[in-house]
């Protein structure tokens, strides 16, 4: 039993580093040929996800799914390429709003879901 926790502890370990390195290296091309602004703003969504990813490491299987559909869905740029993500970030709730709201909005809706409101990403 206690090899099954290791080898569990280790692959959300593995799984939390390859997230990490999927927005550092999103905002890596960012830096290139992007407003200052652009990156600004996406630098603050991703250091939310960030915190949301090591924060969900004990959390359930579902959380840290809708975690890692959050950060894809960041990485990709949004709902024109990620519907399927979106339903999954929603709960199956999308809205024909959301689908056009930017990633932005999807992350915070998820952060006011799971409970971290105070990592919400503003203007």
């Amino acid at each position: 039993m206690a090899a099954q926790r290791t080898i569990a502890a280790r692959a959300v370990r593995q799984e939390s580093e390859v997230l990490s390195r999927q927005l550092e290296a999103y905002l890596g091309a960012l830096r290139t040929g992007r407003p200052a602004a652009d990156v600004d703003r996406a630098e603050r969504v991703a250091a939310a996800l960030r915190r949301l990813i090591a924060d969900t490491a004990d959390a359930s299987a579902v959380d840290r799914a809708r975690v890692r559909a959050a950060v894809h869905y960041f990485v990709c740029q949004g709902p024109a390429r990620g519907g399927a993500r979106l339903a999954l970030l929603t709960g199956g709730r999308v809205v024909a709003d959301r689908r056009r709201a930017g990633d932005e909005c999807v992350v915070n809706d998820l952060l006011r879901e799971l409970g971290r409101p105070d990592l919400v990403v503003t203007e």
